[in-house]
């Protein structure tokens, strides 16, 4: 049986592959992060309504710079993934941007404009899935995605079924 995947690595798709690592081979380090991330966003805030407290009723400009940190620090964790889609697509080779991925019974080959590659199925580490991607995970900063619009060759089920075989490695959904 073979599957044929042709995938666009465009931002959605990237955003994509960011949560699915974000949620399964970062998990950990992505939870400290946040903890870390939220308790300056709680000191920026107290450090502003102490000054307001104690000693200065007026506004200063460290008040501005402890607000602006705060907002900037929400920003980034609440788009998270959107800002590492920003950053990969940035640090994308020229003629990487589109790929078409043959599924065999021996590997697999993703070829795009500048380069043809053959992977081996025990090189993946995480498989994933959401509503409209595959993400193959090879490590905390690699990893490529299949869009299930543009699967031939069989189902999104029987590609699932194929894929937890090849690799001895559940499916994860993702949300």
């Amino acid at each position: 049986m073979e599957f044929c995947f042709e995938t666009k690595y465009d931002q959605k798709g990237l955003a994509t592959m960011a949560r699915a690592l974000r949620k399964t081979i970062r998990k950990k380090s992505s939870r400290r992060s946040h903890i870390f991330g939220w308790c300056v966003i709680a000191l920026a805030i107290l450090m502003v309504a102490a000054q307001r407290l104690l000693d200065e009723p007026s506004w200063t400009l460290r008040d501005t710079l402890n607000c602006a940190v705060g907002v900037i620090l929400i920003a980034v964790l609440l788009t998270e993934d959107q800002v590492n889609a920003f950053a990969a697509k940035k640090k994308m080779l020229p003629g990487t941007s589109s790929a078409k991925a043959v599924f065999t019974e021996e590997s697999y080959t993703s070829s795009t404009e500048a380069a043809s590659t053959e992977f081996h199925y025990e090189t993946v580490q995480q498989v994933c899935e959401t509503e409209e991607y595959f993400v193959f995970l090879f490590s905390r900063q690699h990893g490529q995605i299949y869009d299930k619009a543009t699967l031939s060759g069989g189902t999104a089920e029987e590609f699932r079924t194929f894929i937890t075989e090849k690799t001895g490695k559940p499916v994860a959904y993702i949300k």
